[in-house]
């Protein structure tokens, strides 16, 4: 069964950035990282308050899950609104899933009124992300093949044109190599293998899943 809609590639983080803005003197410090679990995430949060415990604010969004389908958030003390959700609205615009989001704010002494606010959390969380590595994670197949000496060289070429990189290999007395696919691309690989090698390469395919595009 091909798969859905709901299986359409999504970013996770590769390294977390920290980016600070300024708003009337009030400064939002921005740290990002990637999480796979609430563990993980609320881990990260508890360490960014112990770091900035003389802040006002510590305010925080996360989105977990191949569909986002786990998300918090927290104003902090802000006004309701104001901290939390837009931050969480920067994660879910994004495309990127398994990351959180803490944005510090050490007050300025001057009141920013909620517009204010909004857009001050919505921008420190662009800019962290901004200064974040993402990769892509897309939904594909895993290919298992094994073929001779003369073969693996045509299967190389072919994967070298598709920019399919080789995920393990092991050479003995024949090669088995194994790839990852992109769901679209399955059946036009498997025809150009079988063709390549005059049908000489045998080639198991996976149960479905996501994968990180290298």
């Amino acid at each position: 069964m091909e798969p859905s809609h709901e299986h359409e590639p999504y970013q996770i983080i590769e390294y977390g950035g920290t980016a600070e803005i300024e708003e009337k003197k009030s400064r939002f410090i921005a740290h990002v990282a990637s999480a796979s679990t609430e563990e993980e995430a609320l881990a990260f949060i508890e360490g960014r308050k112990k770091q900035f415990w003389d802040a006002r604010h510590n305010c925080y969004a996360y989105l977990l899950g191949e569909q986002g389908q786990i998300m918090r958030f927290s104003d902090d003390g802000e006004p309701t609104g104001t901290a939390g959700r837009p931050i969480l609205e920067v994660l879910t615009g994004s495309g990127m899933r398994n990351l959180v989001v803490v944005v510090t704010r050490y007050f300025g002494g001057t009141i920013l009124g909620t517009g204010g606010l909004v857009r001050a959390y919505t921008k420190a969380a662009q800019a962290g992300i901004a200064a974040s590595g993402a990769k892509w994670m897309r939904y594909g197949y895993g290919l298992t093949i094994v073929t001779d000496y003369n073969g693996i060289g045509k299967i190389q070429y072919l994967m070298g044109q598709r920019g399919i990189s080789t995920e393990e290999a092991d050479y003995a007395e024949q090669v088995t190599v194994r790839i990852m696919v992109p769901c679209e691309e399955k059946d036009a690989v498997i025809k150009e293998i079988t063709e390549a090698t005059a049908g000489r390469a045998q080639i198991t395919v996976a149960e479905p899943g996501y994968y990180k595009e290298e």
